[in-house]
């Protein structure tokens, strides 16, 4: 009997063989996990790179829809715009700075947050900008500004949260853009 068990086990030689070829195995399958891992890496690196192309596509966009009708909306609500422009960009004290549409006449200036989706987060960051105007931008520092959110959708809120911390609330539609404040509104002034 110990000699039929001896005969069932393997040598030491296939034993080391084995090991090898598991190794060898291993080796192999590590390699195809890197290979993969390298793979995945690049697709999100496209994918990521495909997002941000659709996403300031679509809110260029949404700004044009809203830029197109600022004239309108605002002149309709008494206050006298006669022009805009987007993007207004600069630094202050070695800070970056951007507004996405301002629209201006001789004593008003409207700066307008354009989002594609409005979250409170928006909101709470656009009103840590606005003081901060006069700063940025020194021709007007003799101007009232007022602020404006425009957007798409909405989240939890946040255009409710906007027209009560004093903001104009544009909402985008289909072919223009529309003001969803009241006309009994009374905008903070910065």
């Amino acid at each position: 009997m110990n000699t039929a068990n001896q005969a069932e086990l393997p040598t030491l030689e296939e034993v080391w063989r084995l090991f090898k070829e598991t190794d060898r195995k291993f080796q192999e399958t590590d390699r195809k996990f890197q290979e993969t891992d390298r793979q995945f890496k690049a697709t999100d690196i496209k994918l990521n790179k495909l997002e941000h192309l659709f996403t300031s596509q679509w809110g260029r966009l949404v700004e044009s829809l809203v830029e197109g009708a600022l004239v309108r909306l605002f002149n309709e609500r008494g206050i006298p715009v006669q022009h805009t422009y987007s993007r207004a960009k600069g630094t202050y004290e070695g800070n970056s700075w951007e507004i996405d549409i301002v629209a201006k006449n001789g004593d008003a200036v409207i700066m307008v947050e354009v989002k594609t989706t409005l979250r409170p987060d928006d909101v709470k960051d656009f009103l840590t900008k606005l003081p901060q105007v006069k700063h940025w931008m020194r021709e007007y520092a003799d101007n009232t500004v007022y602020g404006a959110m425009a957007y798409l959708t909405s989240d939890a809120g946040a255009e409710k949260m906007a027209q009560n911390k004093g903001l104009f609330v544009i909402k985008a539609t289909g072919d223009s853009a529309y003001l969803e404040n009241q006309t009994s509104f009374m905008p903070r002034t910065f």
